[in-house]
């Protein structure tokens, strides 16, 4: 089925039972007749089914994106144009916004404020590309007299793009927009129990006049689609959101062809209240910081250290607030958490609860399973704060991926820094002070790609995101990231009036 304007319009005033995946422009069915069933996590229910792709599938995506970059139009665009095509996808996604926020809902069990927020930044990021691509462009370098050099951008080619399932459709943006920006075809690959949003924006992209074959999307298993993708000769470069161990594994992978790579990979961030915080914005900022879209982020600081002056206020009044947050209904707009995203994963959350429990650590509020009213076949976890927790505890060292945050104490400025980067990752961190020289000593210490200073927002469109150490590398969301689908060409030549003759031959 041809992905007309009138086609696509009819589809969105109604809710599918079903989703192809797209492939050069049309809606494509699994080559094998495959499909997954995508759920509701917080009813517990089916949504729809979707075609499961297998490797032919994945293959036909992979050429329809090599034939769109080595024969079409699209990378030869001036970027104007380009920049016009990709304000257009933005205008659309505004348009079907109310329907963009209700399958994201549906799909990931999130709540309706926290989808909100994300299609809000899916739209800023094509809209910030747009403009971004306009004004990125080589240098002229200075040479010595009778030579002339500049350096050309040029797009990096085929990109595969495997995108988690904790933000759907925002990490499908944060990548497609600047691949394709940039010139590139991308083959993207949607989290297995996420994939609609996905799918949605794809076929928003061709709406808006993107050519057949530079957006292809293979909803299918990460051992299937994204080992295929990871391996295949004509990928030129893969971008991974995703867990730490499945990022090693891909770097390996990636490496038999020497693919470009970028990993924003798993953390456990730390969140450091000092003594002189401002009790009224570090109380909130750090609720928000660990248990924003239920705990399921990767730069979620689940990790908090209290200074031991101001523990016993602080931690009154941050778990009174804890007890204060709404689960339930996701579509409420007085929800605050929404669900776990499958049985799966609130069994794991749970695993690392009782392991420090077992530990001998003290659960202060939380710690269990729930069933919210009309929504208990859902996957569903109370907000959890875990205290009397030492270093080597699992839930301490290693990623929980739900909403539970560990508290510690801490005396000084050189015992919380050292403290906070006893840790493999490397991702996000918070600091709360009022003191602007502490602030900027302890951000240019803290070993993470993201500091946060008495504010728990981590990324606006044009904010670099990405990690240090095990989180990862390469940086998303910012003008940076338009260099990472880019190669640098230097065209060197002569002018001089005599011609060159080195050897003197």
């Amino acid at each position: 089925m041809e992905l007309t304007k009138e086609a696509i319009q009819e589809v969105g005033e109604m809710k599918r039972k079903h989703y192809a995946m797209v492939i050069n422009g049309e809606r494509v069915e699994s080559a094998s007749g495959d499909t997954l069933e995508t759920f509701d996590p917080a009813k517990g229910e089916t949504i729809a089914t979707v075609a499961k792709a297998n490797e032919e599938d994945t293959e036909k995506a992979v050429q329809a994106a090599r034939q769109a970059f080595d024969h079409g139009k699209w990378r030869k665009y001036p970027v104007g144009k380009r920049a016009r095509v990709m304000n257009q996808i933005a205008s659309i996604m505004r348009s079907r916004f109310k329907e963009l926020v209700e399958m994201e809902v549906l799909n990931s069990g999130k709540s309706v404020g926290a989808a909100t927020v994300q299609i809000n930044q899916a739209i800023e990021d094509f809209e910030f590309y747009a403009g971004a691509i306009v004004g990125h462009r080589g240098v002229v370098n200075n040479m010595p007299y009778g030579f002339f050099n500049y350096t050309h951008k040029e797009p990096v080619g085929v990109c595969a793009q495997i995108i988690p399932w904790n933000y759907p459709m925002m990490m499908a943006a944060w990548k497609i927009a600047p691949a394709i920006a940039a010139g590139c075809s991308v083959v993207i690959k949607p989290a297995s129990l996420t994939p609609i949003t996905a799918i949605l924006i794809n076929e928003i992209c061709h709406e808006a006049g993107v050519p057949e074959g530079v957006v292809n999307t293979v909803p299918g298993s990460g051992a299937v689609v994204g080992d295929y993708l990871v391996q295949h000769e004509d990928i030129n470069k893969v971008a991974f959101t995703g867990s730490t161990p499945t990022g090693k594994d891909i770097m390996e992978k990636a490496s038999q062809t020497l693919k470009r790579i970028t990993l924003e990979l798993g953390g456990k961030s730390p969140n450091i209240v000092f003594e002189d915080a401002d009790m009224e914005a570090a109380v909130p900022g750090s609720l928000f910081g660990i248990f924003f879209n239920t705990g399921q982020s990767c730069e979620a600081r689940s990790r908090m250290f209290v200074h031991e002056s101001i523990y016993d206020e602080f931690m009154e009044q941050f778990v009174e607030k804890t007890k204060q947050l709404k689960s339930g209904d996701p579509f409420d707009k007085g929800t605050h958490l929404g669900s776990i995203i499958s049985q799966e994963q609130l069994n794991v959350i749970d695993s690392y609860v009782q392991s420090a429990i077992a530990d001998g650590a003290t659960v202060l509020t939380g710690g269990k399973q729930m069933y919210p009213e009309g929504f208990e076949n859902g996957y569903w976890y109370e907000p959890t704060v875990i205290t009397d927790v030492t270093p080597d505890m699992k839930a301490v060292r290693e990623e929980i991926f739900g909403p539970v945050v560990v508290v510690e104490k801490f005396s000084d400025e050189k015992d919380v820094i050292k403290r906070a980067n006893d840790t493999k990752y490397g991702l996000g961190s918070s600091i709360w002070t009022t003191n602007q020289g502490r602030a900027t000593r302890v951000a240019h210490q803290i070993q993470a790609g993201i500091v946060m200073v008495n504010s728990p927002f981590s990324a606006f469109p044009g904010t670099p995101f990405g990690g240090y150490k095990e989180s990862g590398f390469g940086r998303e969301l910012s003008v940076e990231t338009l260099d990472l689908y880019m190669e640098d060409k230097s065209v060197l030549s002569y002018y001089g009036p005599k011609p060159l003759n080195p050897f003197g031959v």
